[in-house]
């Protein structure tokens, strides 16, 4: 496979990954008018936002596992047409319940997604950049998160909140097609092995003696629960920060939209730094992806700690932008440590049971229970607690540096080494 094609891959479904998130987060510009025009409560708006996040938690193991088999190219193809339908539901939805019932069908299409479209673009790049790479691969959600907000919150100011899921239906549907015609199972061949319905008893056999291996070393189980609680953070941040802007600084949509954009796109950038930094600072000692998680987790505890209890101003917006470059930073090095400390055979279900982990303890209950305390406590009450959350992502990186030594040996039957020098895609 050529080099070329390599990126070509990697530029489409991140373009998938930008679609899947836009598709998502352009809810929670359009928060206020849904509350003004339903009169629905935090907790409700906070239900819509949440939905998604659960439906992929429950579904993205079981989905990938039949993308394993029958086909990955082919997989996601379904997958964007079945989120980008979705959302063209919600634009049409009447009721909060038809709302809902969108949402879901939004969640069930991005469920196998995350996980199957980053184990496609690992295939085609070598071991040394797989922390960059599931680091801005992951990034890829919250710069679509920046897009949906900052756009669906323009389209909705200027031509009502319905408009701005129709743009972002249709605009997946496009891309969906143009990856069903350019990617192919065939074309991605060299560098993995197509999962077709096909596989024999073999092929059965072999997936049940590695699937164990997905919770076998604490290591690995540290790594799925660190990276989804300190996603509670991220997701929280990301779904709010609109309705903060909107309460507490009084902006209209569009601009608390945007504003809350810079904020998201700030969520993004930490996520490639973080997997960059986790990149070069590992190169000779895997173990050190570890601290910069952990370096992540608390330095985003302290920064919105003190954010949410400063006024409102300059200075608090200097430092919420901080801590939110920080919060989503351990997502490069959790990808990597995955993948280090599990079977290549089983890469997209190892990516899914992280996201899996991700959705069921962040970015599921991250909205929902903001929502809920936020209307015991308000916004800002509920967004004073949200960081504590990072204790518990703190203490999982913890543990799981502690044990990753001895969990490579298990795995590989040799001591850890240095990560692989050379970078370049093979031709």
């Amino acid at each position: 496979m050529s080099r070329r094609y390599a990126w070509v891959v990697f530029a489409l479904s991140f373009g998938l990954l930008l679609s899947d998130y836009m598709s998502r987060q352009v809810l929670n510009a359009v928060f206020p008018m849904l509350k003004a025009d339903w009169l629905l409560s935090d907790a409700q708006l906070g239900s819509l936002s949440g939905i998604v996040a659960l439906a992929v938690g429950l579904l993205t193991l079981p989905l990938s596992l039949l993308a394993d088999r029958w086909g990955r190219v082919r997989s996601l193809v379904i997958a964007a047409t079945m989120w980008s339908l979705a959302t063209l539901g919600c634009a049409v939805a009447a009721s909060y319940d038809q709302m809902l019932a969108s949402r879901l069908f939004v969640g069930i299409g991005e469920a196998a997604y995350g996980s199957v479209g980053i184990a496609v673009v690992l295939s085609v790049f070598p071991r040394a950049l797989r922390a960059t790479l599931s680091g801005a691969f992951i990034a890829g959600g919250a710069f679509g998160s920046v897009l949906g907000i900052s756009i669906g919150g323009a389209v909705a100011q200027a031509y009502g909140w319905r408009w701005a899921f129709g743009v972002m239906g249709v605009f997946g549907l496009v891309l969906a097609g143009i990856y069903a015609v350019v990617v192919t199972e065939k074309r991605l061949a060299p560098r993995q092995d197509p999962a077709g319905g096909g596989a024999g008893t073999d092929e059965r056999d072999r997936l049940r003696v590695l699937l164990p291996r997905l919770f076998s070393s604490v290591s690995v189980v540290s790594a799925y629960i660190g990276s989804g609680l300190q996603l509670f953070i991220a997701g929280a941040l990301i779904a709010w920060l609109p309705s903060y802007f909107n309460r507490y600084y009084a902006m209209p949509t569009a601009k608390a939209g945007a504003t809350a954009g810079l904020f998201a796109l700030m969520i993004a950038i930490g996520m490639i730094a973080g997997g960059i930094a986790s990149d070069r600072i590992s190169r000779r000692a895997p173990i050190r992806k570890w601290a910069v998680a952990i370096s992540c987790s608390v330095g985003s505890l302290v920064l919105l700690m003190t954010a949410f209890r400063l006024p409102t101003g300059p200075v608090q917006l200097l430092v919420l932008g901080l801590g939110t470059l920080m919060c989503a930073g351990t997502a490069g090095p959790g990808a990597a440590m995955v993948a280090n400390l599990t079977p290549a055979t089983i890469a997209a279900t190892a990516f899914a049971t992280l996201t899996l982990a991700q959705s069921m303890l962040g970015l599921a209950p991250g909205p929902a229970v903001t929502g809920m305390l936020a209307d015991r406590l308000g916004l800002l009450g509920a967004f004073r607690l949200v960081p504590l959350v990072a204790i518990g992502a703190t203490a999982a990186f913890l543990i799981g540096r502690h044990s990753y030594d001895r969990d490579v040996r298990r795995l590989t039957g040799l001591a850890p080494v240095a990560e692989p020098q050379k970078t370049e895609v093979p031709s």
